[in-house]
């Protein structure tokens, strides 16, 4: 079976399109087209769903590149071993969303970075979960953090840590509750405070009123910034109410910025997960760096 089919195939099982992995082979679309249309001959079955948006792969499809996929990162592994003169030229890629990348992960990883680690270059891009496990997927990471745990064969994912979510505000705005008014649960009397999100959804505040008061929330988003750290920003300053990761607001909170308004005997977690392409560990940079984030990540649950 011809290499350069198998390349191309595993591409486009990663990428979910005949476009996509075109762009990142270099080839034409009727090129990759017609490469995969060879391979299924050679096969015997079809190898892919075309779909409205992109391809879906069948389970010979998922079956072959499971078997494949792994031997052709090492072959390109061995390829680049070859061409590396020094192991320092090396780079490993992360990818994961920005603030827990930046506060957690990045901080961890640059101690491999120095003359006691592995030498490595480290290169990091922010994203959503979707975004970053599509760029895992098409090879442009190494690892991605995500907050949805990958499905299918071609990644594989561990459970890094549990972020703790916590219901915020400057202390002017926690002198308007009554106290004991949300131990019964009742979130009403948050609804004159304005609320500061990430997004127009108001994804956080809408999860933490759900698992803590089971009800959605009425405010709208006076501010939204596409940054948690923003949105800590704006809250110290008194702009409205937050939910916060409580790592990333733990400092606020210690020194008085901002107050919890609520403090749920349960309270709301988010999972944060650890991908890489299935057999890709098999690589010592990116074992490396992916046990040294699992230590890590010991520290910060």
């Amino acid at each position: 079976m011809d290499l350069a089919l198998l390349r191309t195939f595993v591409t486009v099982h990663r990428a979910g399109s005949f476009t996509r992995a075109a762009a990142l082979l270099g080839l034409s679309q009727p090129a990759v087209t017609s490469q995969i249309r060879t391979l299924e001959r050679q096969v015997g079955r079809p190898l892919f769903l075309r779909r409205a948006r992109g391809v879906t792969p069948t389970t010979i499809g998922d079956e072959l590149a499971h078997k494949a996929a792994p031997h052709l990162d090492a072959l390109v592994e061995i390829a680049e071993s070859g061409l590396e003169e020094d192991s320092s030229l090396r780079s490993l890629h992360l990818a994961g969303p920005p603030e827990f990348t930046a506060e957690r992960a990045l901080p961890a990883l640059t101690e491999l970075t120095g003359e006691d680690g592995q030498g490595f270059a480290l290169r990091a891009s922010f994203g959503t979960a979707e975004e970053v496990l599509e760029g895992l997927s098409a090879g442009h990471h190494d690892l991605a953090i995500s907050t949805v745990r990958p499905r299918g064969a071609l990644l594989s994912a561990t459970a890094l840590c549990d972020e703790e979510h916590v219901l915020v505000a400057a202390p002017r705005w926690a002198g308007q509750i009554a106290p004991g008014t949300l131990r019964r649960s009742d979130p009403s009397v948050l609804e004159r405070i304005p609320v500061v999100e990430v997004h127009e959804s108001l994804p956080f505040v809408v999860r933490y009123w759900a698992s803590v008061f089971d009800s959605r929330p009425v405010a709208p988003g006076t501010v939204v910034v596409p940054d948690l750290r923003a949105v800590l920003a704006c809250a110290v300053a008194g702009a409205g109410l937050a939910v916060l990761p409580r790592y990333l607001c733990a400092g606020a909170l210690e020194h008085g910025e901002v107050v919890a308004l609520h403090e749920p005997a349960v309270p709301p977690l988010r999972t944060y997960f650890l991908a890489v392409r299935t057999g890709t560990l098999a690589r010592p940079h990116i074992a490396r760096a992916h046990e040294w984030l699992e230590r890590a990540a010991t520290r910060w649950c």
